[in-house]
């Protein structure tokens, strides 16, 4: 089999797993908001396109895209973690084919640089051109232009998934793209006049119509790709076949977290959740990142005075309460999945897992009260706003998230970082998120529009208390909603595993 004829065979594949997905309805809504969100994304980009088009023309520098470019690279950065996959995720299941596992990964690299996400970029670029072509640019700087750009997209695609794989291994990786799209931004640090940052900015202009810089951008895409075909391949294998070095094996005693004890049955599942954690890579992996954002964000708006406005603090506060329970709970049932039978012997044992959940979650809220002191300290959150998104969180916004508890029928892998299923939220998990950052934070501008601040607070932390105090009754009916259709779910955890 060529390279052309595996390459469309493997697509072909991609699409009837999609379509034979046990969350084969939620990812068709997941594909429709895409959709809509990429018609808005190509939308944004036009006016953009004009804008900064019509901003060079009138200097006279067709080169000002390339000045502007790294901003954009980091937003593409981001946006990739909705939208790509590492070929770690998709090439397991032909591992135990008569097929190279090289070519497998190369014809996955390529599609992530032919997708048709990294051609969406274009409709800023065109748009660019066709003003800047009209205040006199020449024709081969223009295409320098554009062969640059969207070289520096598919070169950005090939960053992502570096960063992407060696982030699943150690978070410390997160280093390597702080300093990637900081290095621009170092003449600021330097000079804060921004004299130097100015000079930098004229020298990227003058240079980015040039074909060397399209010469240079392609050989270094180049390396990346090889560099990244050659890790691809080496993760993929060590985690599918499990190979441990002797050295690196430790034998570790087993906690009991005997203190949970006293709490009977429900202790019990208290102990699983915190097992859960301390020995499973997938959820391990989520904790740990949740905990070091909440530490970034809390340091930032205690110690500097990006976010000092109202409505930045407020949202910032919201975000450091609720974030651990959108990364865990939006997968809610997914780890369980692996052992859902076990949990549907005995009557009732869901329902009594799910108050271990919500009395674990409102637990953790405890971290980031205390993580954020120091931005009480220096003036920036009061206790009263602190209280009062911490009992939104375990009210409101727990409330939203239990709710996916009923849906979610597909198992999230303990111990696969790289090749595991279900590491990427579904349509509906999707829409269940946005809800629950959005509503909340919705609720609080109304209110701020129409009453002071500290009765704003009092009114979120009364709302968040009897939501609180309430968590019984809905947990309740999310169970007696969950058994109605145990059977559809367990058909889905199955077919997952």
């Amino acid at each position: 089999m060529n390279a052309f004829s595996l390459f469309r065979l493997l697509r072909k594949n991609n699409n009837l797993e999609f379509r034979r997905s046990p969350a084969y309805e939620q990812s068709l809504v997941a594909k429709v908001l895409m959709g809509i969100g990429a018609c808005i994304f190509v939308l944004y980009l036009i006016i953009y396109g004009t804008m900064f088009g019509s901003i060079a023309s009138s200097n006279h520098e067709p080169g000002f895209i390339m000045a502007i470019l790294p901003v954009l690279l980091i937003i593409d950065f981001g946006l990739r973690f909705m939208v790509q996959q590492t070929p770690a995720m998709l090439v397991k299941p032909y591992m135990l084919l008569p097929v190279q596992r090289k070519r497998v990964i190369d014809t996955f690299l390529i599609t992530s640089l032919l997708s048709i996400y990294n051609f969406l970029w274009l409709s800023l670029l065109l748009p660019y051109l066709v003003i800047v072509l009209a205040g006199g640019c020449e024709w081969g700087e223009a295409c320098s232009l554009l062969c640059s750009g969207i070289l520096l997209i598919m070169l950005n695609s090939q960053i992502y998934l570096l960063v992407r794989t060696l982030v699943a291994r150690n978070l410390f990786w997160w280093l390597m793209p702080i300093l990637i799209y900081g290095a621009y931004f170092v003449p600021l640090l330097i000079d804060q006049k921004g004299n130097l940052f100015d000079d930098v900015l004229d020298v990227v202009t003058e240079w980015g119509v040039s074909g060397w810089v399209t010469v240079g951008v392609l050989a270094v895409l180049t390396c990346l790709f090889f560099l990244n075909r050659n890790m691809q391949n080496a993760f993929v294998y060590e985690e599918v076949a499990r190979q441990e070095k002797e050295s690196t094996v430790k034998i570790s005693a087993t906690s009991q977290f005997s203190f949970f004890n006293r709490f009977g049955e429900i202790g019990e599942y208290l102990k699983l959740e915190l097992k859960s954690i301390f020995r499973n890579k997938a959820i391990r992996a989520r904790v740990i990142s949740s905990l070091l954002l909440i530490i970034v964000f809390s340091a930032l708006i205690a110690y500097t005075h990006i976010y000092d406005g109202r409505m930045m603090l407020n949202f910032f506060c919201y975000y450091c309460f609720s974030l651990y329970g959108m990364t865990a709970l939006v997968k809610i049932m997914g780890p369980e999945g692996n052992y859902i039978d076990l949990l549907m012997v005995h009557r009732e044992n869901i329902l009594t897992l799910l108050r271990a959940k919500y009395y674990f979650h409102c637990a953790v809220l405890i971290v980031p009260l205390l993580v954020m002191l120091p931005a009480v300290i220096e003036g920036k959150f009061s206790i009263l706003m602190m209280l009062s998104y911490m009992l939104l969180s375990s009210g409101l916004l727990y409330f939203i998230l239990f709710q996916l508890a009923v849906s979610n029928k597909q198992t999230l892998p303990l111990d696969q970082k790289l090749t595991g299923k279900a590491q990427v939220e579904n349509g509906h998990q999707l829409i269940f998120e946005l809800v629950g950052m959005t509503l909340p934070l919705i609720l609080v501008m109304l209110l701020l529009l129409a009453f002071e601040e500290d009765t704003c607070y009092m009114i979120l932390l009364a709302i968040g208390i009897v939501l609180t105090a309430l968590h019984p009754l809905w947990l309740r009916h999310v169970y007696v909603r969950m058994m109605k259709r145990k059977y559809k779910n367990l058909e889905g955890f199955h077919s997952s595993r």
